[in-house]
């Protein structure tokens, strides 16, 4: 494996083919050292001329087990969240800014416990971001916590300072418009559960509103 410095995703970015190329060649990647407790690459999902792209922060337990973005329950409660916002789930690009899901465990057969992506994790994921971002060609991102923006915006982006509000940034290249939530997760696990998802839902309606 590379020194830490050197953590890339970009040799293994194939240069044309679509999101089906992506996917097949993502599968591959060992552009840093978590793919090796993984279960398997969990890439983006979607159509790929979706009008909005949700970016999130990296596979949970049951994406990893199951391949897919946003599969377990902050997932369920994205859906919800976006349907009562008026953006159709099923009409929208989901991912993450990291691909491999990164956890502790004490032990062989407990809980996998979810760990935050390092920066240089996220740079090295950086490339297949981009690469989706370039064959989607989104409307809009909806940004879905903390990592996801450091991801895309740097590592100076506060969630609590710009959710809600409709963001006109260069990312990797191209400019982009941009909703900053949080992420669904932390609806979950916020002491009141009812006024984060009333947060979360006033994010998306902003983020349909932009859509039009």
């Amino acid at each position: 494996m590379p020194p830490e410095d050197a953590y890339t995703a970009e040799p293994f970015v194939p240069d044309r083919g679509g999101l089906p190329a992506l996917r097949k060649a993502a599968a591959e990647c060992r552009g840093c050292p978590l793919h090796r407790d993984a279960t398997q690459t969990v890439f983006g999902a979607g159509a790929a001329d979706a009008r909005v792209m949700l970016v999130g922060e990296q596979p949970g337990d049951q994406e990893d087990r199951q391949g897919k973005p946003f599969v377990g329950p902050a997932g369920k409660l994205l859906d919800r969240a976006l349907a009562e916002a008026g953006i159709d789930p099923g009409e929208a690009y989901v991912t993450n800014a990291v691909k491999h899901f990164k956890f502790t465990q004490a032990e062989p057969r407990k809980r996998r416990i979810h760990k935050a992506p390092s920066l240089r994790e996220m740079t090295a994921c950086g490339p297949w971001l981009a690469a989706e971002l370039a064959v989607v060609e989104p409307e809009l991102i909806v940004v879905l916590g903390a990592t996801a923006g450091k991801a895309l915006l740097g590592s100076s982006f506060r969630v609590t300072q710009v959710r809600g509000t409709v963001l006109e940034e260069e990312i990797h290249g191209h400019a982009e418009r941009l909703v900053p939530t949080v992420h669904p997760s932390s609806v979950l696990r916020a002491d009141d559960r009812e006024a984060a998802y009333r947060g979360l839902l006033s994010d998306l309606r902003v983020a349909a509103h932009a859509l039009g």
